[in-house]
């Protein structure tokens, strides 16, 4: 995360980078910092997880917003547009944006998944002291460039989400909250690998058959087992990577609109001004315009 003092309302303002979530999305980022204000919806290819340790923020979704306060923790899916337009000054998080790759390693109840790709937030307030040690901790031993630390603050990680589930929380949706509790049930070793693969080499030319025997499986089986999972396809999710790449590079880099497409792994121009119309609302070129426009 790249923090940066805007001239207009001195706040820290979110400048996604090619080395930040949305240029790198098959990477395990983890935070530790004040939340800094965003200038428009992104969105990324990861799981987040924000655990607030002082302060205040408010998300603007898709379908709903939400504040968290000290002492509360959330969990959404990062694919859907989002925006944190408001922290308050005292405010330090922290937490971690996910890879699907790591997200179904986890134990959790075969609905969660499904509400988190479908847009909801899952919110708890059951957390402790533990947590306000072990976020900061793990943020540091997984840029110590120990191995073995960053490895332990992964799996550390990881199981500290699961007990989210087995705890009260809160699901927000379209404006709606519910409470409820939960039963654990074990990930589909298909779809990890499928996702493994799909991080390995989302920026070269594979389809959903180089996928689906990538991971031992029929190209049907894939991509019916994958969307049951996820509630995306296969090449929707591959897409999504890709265009998680191509956002960072169109707000920070100099790049042409065709430069940007080779590189994220698009094929033609074409085929990535479609992309990203769908999630973007408006072709790139205007997209990098008017957020460099926003930040000057």
């Amino acid at each position: 995360m790249k923090l940066s003092e805007s001239k207009i309302v001195e706040r820290a303002i979110y400048r996604p980078s090619p080395s930040s979530i949305e240029g790198t999305p098959t990477r395990l980022h983890f935070f530790h910092a004040h939340p800094a204000i965003m200038l428009g919806p992104h969105w990324h290819a990861q799981v987040e997880v924000n655990y607030v340790m002082r302060g205040s923020m408010h998300y603007r979704m898709a379908d709903h917003d939400f504040r968290l306060h000290a002492g509360q923790m959330c969990l959404f899916w990062g694919g859907q547009p989002h925006r944190m337009d408001e922290s308050s000054d005292d405010s330090i998080y922290a937490g971690g944006h996910l890879p699907l790759v790591h997200f179904f390693r986890m134990r959790l109840p075969p609905a969660i998944s499904a509400m988190l790709m479908g847009g909801a937030t899952m919110l708890t307030s059951e957390t402790d002291a533990a947590d306000d040690q072990n976020f900061p901790r793990w943020r540091n031993w997984a840029h110590s460039g120990d191995e073995v630390k960053a490895q332990h603050a992964v799996e550390e990680l990881l199981l500290r989400l699961e007990r989210m589930f087995m705890e009260p929380y809160t699901i927000v949706s379209s404006g709606k909250e519910l409470r409820t509790g939960s039963a654990s049930a074990s990930p589909s070793p298909g779809v990890v690998r499928m996702c493994d693969f799909i991080a390995a080499n989302f920026l070269d030319e594979i389809d959903a058959g180089d996928i689906a025997a990538a991971a031992g499986l029929h190209p049907k089986y894939a991509m019916n087992l994958f969307r049951k999972s996820t509630g995306m396809t296969l090449i929707g999710y591959l897409t999504l990577l890709r265009l998680s790449r191509a956002q960072a590079m169109l707000m920070n880099g100099k790049e042409s609109i065709l430069q940007v497409a080779m590189d994220s792994g698009f094929g033609s121009v074409s085929a990535f001004n479609k992309a990203f119309r769908q999630i973007a609302g408006m072709p790139p070129s205007d997209f990098r315009r008017d957020i460099r426009a926003t930040a000057r």
